[in-house]
């Protein structure tokens, strides 16, 4: 039997526990009794603040309430609104032809940004493609770890490979929402990670970098991240939950 690759991770110091926190504070906010009735506006309130951090991770900031207005044409952020809103129906897909939903999340995220000619298709580097092989099979059932540390691991793996022209980052963040969304950990797109990492941007940058190095203090740092980013996802969860029922 061939060893599980991203097993490891889960014996580095604090992770499993961290794992274990952060699973256990989304399953909390799930409880919510807004998901009872309004789980659609819930939804479409989580994607929308994911898109906003998202694009706000790649230098393009704007307020919540301007965008929900709908008078932001700014290239990144609508790509960034087009990812979001494309991933529940690009998940069962996902695990079939993970590079091929990349190509696609890339069209999404860059149009207007870079040249046509460049959209979906991956920088012409023969160590990026070997890399993005990798990734591929373990999407497609290369690994059994928690959908968390697969999704820290396709999350930190695109942004360290940035294999797309232009926005390279939404995709990244997009195709780790997608783990989530197709493994069933998360189904419904619940979960606003990319808030929790855009709410702690320094240690996103720093961490991101630490596990481009590829030692297992540096794996760590990420995914120690990634795990604290899924609390505040959690927490957002919550809160849009609060706000609904007060309205």
């Amino acid at each position: 039997m061939t060893a599980d690759p991203l097993a490891p991770l889960l014996d580095l110091a604090d992770i499993a526990a961290a794992v274990e926190r952060a699973r256990d504070r989304f399953d909390r906010a799930l409880g919510h009794r807004a998901l009872r009735r309004h789980g659609g506006q819930v939804a479409a309130e989580v994607s929308l603040r994911s898109a906003v951090a998202s694009a706000g991770l790649e230098g393009h900031h704007h307020e919540r309430e301007t965008v929900r207005a709908g008078t932001v044409t700014e290239p990144v952020l609508q790509g960034a609104l087009r990812v979001a809103g494309a991933l529940p129906g690009l998940s069962e897909l996902w695990p079939k032809a993970p590079r091929q939903v990349l190509a696609k999340l890339h069209v999404l995220a860059a149009r207007e940004v870079v040249a046509e000619t460049a959209l979906g298709r991956p920088v012409d580097d023969p160590v990026v493609a070997a890399r993005l092989d990798a990734l591929a099979a373990l999407v497609a059932g290369g690994t059994r770890v928690t959908p968390l540390v697969l999704a820290a691991v396709v999350h930190g793996e695109l942004l360290n490979l940035r294999p797309f022209a232009g926005p390279s980052g939404v995709v990244a963040r997009g195709a780790a929402r997608l783990v989530l969304l197709s493994t069933g950990f998360d189904p419904r797109g619940l979960l606003a990670v990319d808030v929790g990492h855009r709410e702690r941007e320094p240690e996103y940058v720093g961490a991101a970098g630490a596990f481009a190095t590829g030692t297992p203090d540096g794996l760590r740092s990420w995914l120690r991240h990634y795990m604290s980013a899924v609390e505040v996802g959690a927490d957002q969860l919550t809160a849009i939950g609060d706000d609904i029922l007060a309205a």
